[in-house]
């Protein structure tokens, strides 16, 4: 399939940080892709989760589920819209590459930790992943990806993170767009995890049926599911639901982002960058059925008492690890120690340059590593 002229095309990518060779048979986002798949990181999101503790059932998603589901969204969208779907796949398997273990409390925990040291961020840390952390190849660190792909990684930045990062932090300083893609990919990760929260609260008995019935979004589409299948189970009813709550998204997005491109009449993809506003977006109707599933969620689902408690347990977790490690560096696997020896700097530099090192070490941990570490360390009847 041809790409739009405003599509981001491998031809005339801004390049590698370090220069290869063309690859034989594939496309440059293709490359990019295959790396990020093939990465420990993305293996480790297999026992990363999002608002649930990976042994906490076997049916949860995972940030390993969760990034393959975004990226079906996302090929889909980007399909109808003609941009580039391999680079659209690539940004959506990586976007949570840098995720700590114990989901949105432990980054709070992590960034708690980080505040006298440049904070935490898992937007930032999946970058930092992807240029530094990942050691697999010879000729560089990290993976040497695509500057469109890095760009789409990175949806949020402060100012003075991104006068670090060059030419790729600065649309945060202009105030741009990055490309479609980018754009795109944010919102199929919206979409999917939205959605797929209500999956898992129901299923797990968290979320109050009669309450989610409240919501727009949801209740239209399960009165259409009554009326055509009025004999249908509960649960078959409530996974068609779901299933067509997703499509109304997608397809909504798809409609009013065509109209907006249309009406732009971009030329290339740095009309998207400098359009002033999102171009891929929802319609302010359906952003503001949206926003109503995503208040709902974060009463009844994030807030509920048993994910509080293990929030609570979690930041437990990651705070104690970090102090422990922070105090004692010989406590650390020897590669972190030797890392952490290796800083050139003095002072606080020295310190800021421990803790960062830490936190790649914690960051890059999954849920049961993490507690294991905390039972070899404060447990004394645990193996070290």
């Amino acid at each position: 399939m041809s790409l739009a002229p405003y599509a981001c095309s491998d031809i005339h990518t801004r390049g590698r940080r370090h220069p290869e060779p063309k690859p034989a048979y594939r496309s440059e986002f293709q490359r990019d892709r295959d790396r990020i798949i093939h990465s420990a990181a993305f293996r480790r999101l297999e026992y990363k989760t999002q608002v649930f503790v990976n042994h906490e059932g076997d049916l949860f998603r995972t940030r390993l589920t969760h990034s393959i589901e975004v990226a079906q969204i996302a090929r889909s969208i980007a399909r109808s819209l003609a941009l580039n779907e391999d680079l659209t796949e690539a940004i959506a398997l990586a976007h949570d590459l840098g995720h700590t273990p114990f989901g949105h409390a432990g980054q709070d925990a992590l960034n708690g930790c980080m505040k006298d040291y440049g904070g935490f961020e898992h937007n930032l840390q999946s970058l930092r992943v992807v240029d530094l952390l990942e050691e697999r190849y010879a000729e560089f660190p990290g993976m040497n990806l695509t500057f469109e792909t890095r760009e789409g990684i990175l949806k949020h930045c402060s100012p003075a993170n991104a006068r670090e990062l060059g030419e790729l932090g600065q649309r945060f300083l202009d105030k741009t767009w990055p490309g479609a893609e980018a754009q795109l990919v944010n919102l199929a990760d919206e979409i999917a995890y939205n959605n797929h929260d209500v999956d898992d609260g129901l299923r797990y008995g968290l979320i109050d049926f009669d309450a989610l019935r409240e919501i727009s979004l949801f209740d239209a589409q399960y009165r259409e599911v009554e009326s055509l299948y009025p004999g249908l189970g509960r649960r078959r009813k409530i996974h068609e639901t779901i299933r067509r709550m997703v499509n109304s998204q997608v397809v909504g997005l798809i409609e009013n982002s065509r109209r907006r491109l249309d009406a732009l009449g971009a030329s290339c993809p740095d009309d998207i960058r400098s359009a002033g506003e999102a171009v891929i977006a929802f319609s302010d109707e359906l952003r503001e059925q949206i926003l109503a599933l995503k208040r709902f969620l974060r009463e009844a689902l994030y807030n509920h008492y048993q994910v509080r408690r293990m929030s609570l347990k979690s930041v437990s977790v990651i705070r104690r690890l970090f102090q422990a490690f922070f105090d004692d560096i010989r406590l650390l696997p020897p590669q972190y120690q030797e890392t952490i020896a290796a800083c050139q700097e003095g002072g606080d530099a020295a310190e800021a340059c421990r803790a960062r090192t830490i936190a790649d070490y914690i960051a890059g941990m999954t849920d049961r590593y993490a507690i294991r570490e905390h039972e070899r360390l404060f447990f004394p009847d645990i193996g070290g």
